[in-house]
């Protein structure tokens, strides 16, 4: 369910676009990102930073695609989304000597530190590559493929990096009691 609920507006991003334009759903998108933390916020629930971070950047790129009727900025906030994930991953980790994915998740499984290491440089790596993939895809493809990639590439790609990190991780996977 989080997972659906995380996808949330880029589902609706996609369907707008598909019914309509760019714009539109640049617009969608954001009143659905809104939304989304509003309704956390109503029902007394933790906004996740991660979905902070991600509402300022849909309000800030997609507002000035709407703005300056312009969609280079909507086609840039994914990659400036997966970079900042990067950037803090690994700033974190070579600034604080602080692991965020052991943080985040360390109270649910154990793992040896190399392999907590190795995971976070991984996801640093994968973020990073991602938003190299993006402007790729955004600069030398149609609109239209990059909206498809964006919903469908990005989840396809994310799926099968979980499942591999999954793989290569189980063999020192433990976890803990509840």
């Amino acid at each position: 369910m989080k997972i659906l609920y995380d996808l949330f507006p880029v589902l609706l991003f996609f369907v707008a676009y598909k019914v309509s334009d760019i714009y539109v759903a640049t617009a969608v998108a954001v009143a659905a990102s809104v939304a989304q933390v509003a309704w956390l916020l109503l029902r007394g629930r933790r906004v996740d930073p991660m979905l902070w971070v991600s509402l300022g950047i849909i309000v800030l790129f997609g507002g000035a695609t709407l703005l300056l009727k312009d969609p280079t900025f909507i086609k840039w906030k994914p990659t400036v989304l997966y970079w900042l994930f990067a950037l803090a991953l690994a700033g974190a980790r070579l600034v604080w000597r602080r692991n965020l994915l052991q943080s985040l998740i360390g109270g649910q499984v154990e793992l040896p530190p190399s392999a907590w290491t190795t995971l976070m440089w991984s996801w640093s790596g994968f973020f990073a590559a991602l938003g190299v993939l993006n402007l790729f895809v955004a600069y030398n493809y149609s609109e239209s493929t990059w909206v498809n990639f964006k919903v469908f590439g990005v989840t396809g790609l994310m799926l099968v990096f979980v499942l591999i990190q999954g793989l290569l991780l189980a063999r020192n996977l433990q976890q803990k009691d509840s």
